[in-house]
């Protein structure tokens, strides 16, 4: 079992940053690939990015060159460092644990933790 719980999300305006992290329990956290994932009102939940146990990464369009994830084993936490927002990154993201490597589907994680609200003023 994996427990994930997510913070660092907030208000902020556009161009700016957050960084948001995400605190995992168990031993395992190394094994797992880790992805990160969110939900604007309305709308789908959409993969962001993910990395791999070993840090290989992937990125959906969108969030290239702005977004970067990271992990740091040690401290069993994956981070989602966010520059130059803008609005419509405005959702609740949530992050994600499985052991099927890079996987841009909600079906491909076996635990989430409950997500953290971004918020983009334009």
């Amino acid at each position: 079992q994996v427990q994930l719980v997510e913070s660092g999300g907030g208000l902020v305006q556009a161009g700016g940053s957050l960084r948001l992290s995400c605190a995992a329990s168990g031993r395992t956290f190394s094994s797992y690939a880790m992805g990160w994932f969110r939900q604007a009102p309305g709308k789908e939940r959409e993969f962001v990015a993910a990395i791999t146990w070993s840090g290989g990464t992937y990125y959906t369009n969108s969030v290239k060159g702005r977004f970067t994830i990271s992990r740091d084993n040690a401290k069993n936490t994956v981070y989602l460092q966010m520059n130059s927002l803008k609005p419509e990154d405005t959702a609740v993201y949530c992050c994600a644990a499985g052991d099927r490597g890079i996987v841009v589907v909600s079906r491909g994680y076996d635990y989430w933790g409950q997500g953290t609200q971004v918020t983009v003023s334009s």
